[in-house]
């Protein structure tokens, strides 16, 4: 039996260590290579091509969110299980819309991690049991507006100041839209940006227009 290549992305060596350990102790695991930012994780996948890579989500310089939408983008046959101490709901909606199939926390069981790997490694999605109990709900639950589903870690203001910058408005322009202040406006843009887990407005411009339907851009571009 083959076994499953996995590449370890985490800024914290001991942390990384002791996957490792973990891991080549596990007959049908084999570790290929270890990334401690963002950047380093892009170019392990882009080299090595592994079968999973267990993705941190806070290291330096391009955050593990924008690192797995990379991946996944170049090559979406690397599997991307995020492996994390944060289970908020803006980094658990952000990681799975930006490509990764699983999302399990840093305090699971070695059985628990290592089902996990090996769900994901073959094809399936799977998160640690907390955070997919407040998935279920969230999808349970009802939505009046498919805006509000593609980003469901902003409030409604919020979603409001990212589509009117999408449509090309400056802070100035959204505040006379609201009637609001700049400087409100300018807070607005910080939420969006640490919410969404983006560099700048360009970035986060780039995710609502890519989760507009074909429809909604028709109209924007009318």
């Amino acid at each position: 039996m083959s076994k499953l290549r996995i590449a370890i992305a985490d800024d914290h060596p001991l942390f990384r260590h002791g996957v490792r350990t973990l891991l080549e102790a596990t007959p049908d695991l084999e570790v290929i290579g270890e990334a401690s930012s963002g950047d380093e994780a892009v170019a392990l996948a882009a080299a090595e091509k592994p079968d999973v890579m267990l993705m941190d989500i806070r290291m330096p310089g391009v955050t593990g969110i924008e690192a797995t939408r990379r991946i996944a983008a170049a090559d979406p046959s690397i599997r991307i299980l995020v492996l994390t101490m944060f289970q908020d709901d803006a980094s658990v909606f952000t990681a799975i819309r930006g490509g990764a199939s699983g999302y399990v926390l840093k305090d699971a069981e070695r059985d628990e991690l290592l089902r996990a790997i090996r769900a994901v490694g073959n094809g399936e999605a799977i998160f640690s049991p907390g955070i997919a109990s407040r998935m279920i709900e969230y999808f349970a639950a009802a939505r009046p507006a498919a805006k509000e589903e593609t980003f469901p870690e902003l409030g409604a203001r919020e979603r409001e100041v990212l589509y009117l910058m999408t449509d090309g408005a400056g802070n100035d322009e959204i505040a006379r839209k609201l009637g609001i202040s700049g400087k409100t406006v300018a807070n607005y843009v910080t939420n969006i940006l640490n919410k969404l887990q983006v560099r700048d407005r360009q970035e986060a411009m780039r995710l609502a227009r890519e989760s507009q339907s074909p429809q909604e851009e028709k109209r924007g571009g009318s």
